[in-house]
């Protein structure tokens, strides 16, 4: 079955990006406790490119199938897990790049340069880290995944942010209060 990509974010409604959301069907990753591990010889860089064997993976559609195998467990290590092998894999930053951002109907909706759509706040919260000369924020995606804002996403958030009421460079979505302040 052909992947269809999701509509320009800003022409979608928040009904729209959530039913996207959740058309979007994962492998069942959590259930499975493969015995044999390995090292799957792949990198994603900081800038969201894969990696394998040191060569981009350029087919988008293998980049989408690898990245709904992605775990990352307690310690802070990536896995792609399959029934049969869990692998190792390197990942610089995040696994993921938040290519843009819209506010919809209370809830700010996120882009991801895999072409899924996440939706900010209580299951999915956001995460400023850096500093306050180099901050930068993260989304949490799934299985302990996160996004990194891209810079022009990260300027949409803060120009939103800057629209709010109030002094505390903060935002809203779906009810959950995210502070763009780096702890």
């Amino acid at each position: 079955m052909p992947y269809d990509a999701p509509s320009d974010l800003a022409s979608l409604s928040l009904l729209e990006i959530a039913e996207a959301v959740e058309q979007r069907r994962l492998p069942p990753v959590e259930q499975w406790n493969p015995a044999e591990t390995a090292d799957s010889h792949m990198r994603i860089a900081a800038d969201g490119t894969w990696f394998h064997e040191g060569r981009p993976i350029a087919r988008k559609a293998m980049v989408r199938a690898f990245a709904s195998l992605l775990t990352r467990d307690g310690d802070g290590r990536y896995w792609l897990v399959t029934p049969q092998c869990r692998q190792s894999i390197e990942v610089e930053d995040a696994a993921f790049i938040a290519t843009d951002m819209q506010v919809k109907d209370g809830a700010l909706a996120f882009r991801l340069n895999i072409d899924e759509l996440v939706l900010a706040g209580p299951d999915h919260p956001l995460r400023a880290a850096g500093t306050p000369d180099t901050p930068a924020i993260y989304l949490s995606v799934r299985r302990g995944c996160e996004a990194r804002l891209d810079r022009s996403t990260w300027l949409q958030l803060a120009e939103h942010a800057l629209a709010g009421e109030g002094d505390d460079p903060a935002v809203t979505s779906q009810g959950a209060r995210f502070s763009l302040l780096p702890a």
